[in-house]
């Protein structure tokens, strides 16, 4: 769904939209198991910038929520999620806050996107908002053992028969102190 300039001069633009499973692209790490529904709405804020100059920045309120599947950070099983959030974002002209000086950045400045052109995409602002609800680490269950790291076999699954434990090279020098130390 586009959200036009255009429209958003003439009124406020509600959208409530249903997204199935890989009509946005997430990138190759989560899979979308159901559809992403969202709901809310947009609207036009002139921000004034001096007498003569004024801004338009498009405000989009709403909320989604979806399901989706990643991989365990420890036993690369899939793990299923649902998510759901709230969103208040304002999205400014790209180049508006453009200068000839250098600027530092204001902690308002942080909360801003930039859109080009007559407008955005909804598809767009969902994908952005889906990516910062996924939780950066996410694991099966909390007791989850891993893989191990010399065969690879799943040790929730059961144990390795891998006999001995792996021995890390990086240590090797203080080993061998060690040894020396002690005679």
């Amino acid at each position: 769904m586009f959200i036009s300039l255009r429209e958003l001069e003439l009124h406020e633009v509600e959208f409530s939209q249903e997204f199935r499973p890989q009509v946005i692209d997430f990138g190759p790490d989560i899979r979308q198991q159901t559809p992403l529904k969202a709901s809310g709405r947009a609207e036009l804020i002139e921000e004034r910038r001096g007498r003569k100059s004024a801004i338009e920045d498009i405000r989009v309120v709403g909320d989604f929520s979806t399901r989706i599947e990643v991989r365990c950070a420890r036993c690369l099983e899939p793990v299923a999620r649902d998510l759901a959030n709230e969103f208040d974002l304002l999205y400014r002209p790209l180049g508006a806050d453009a200068g000839p000086d250098e600027r530092s950045v204001q902690r308002a400045d942080t909360e801003i996107s930039y859109y080009q052109g007559e407008g955005l995409q909804l598809e767009d602002v969902l994908r952005e908002q889906v990516l910062l609800a996924v939780p950066l680490k996410l694991v099966c269950r909390e007791q989850c053992r891993g893989i191990c790291p010399r065969c690879g076999q799943n040790l929730n699954a059961g144990q390795c028969s891998c006999s001995e434990p792996v021995s890390d090279n990086r240590w090797a020098a203080l080993k061998d102190l060690r040894e020396k130390l002690k005679s």
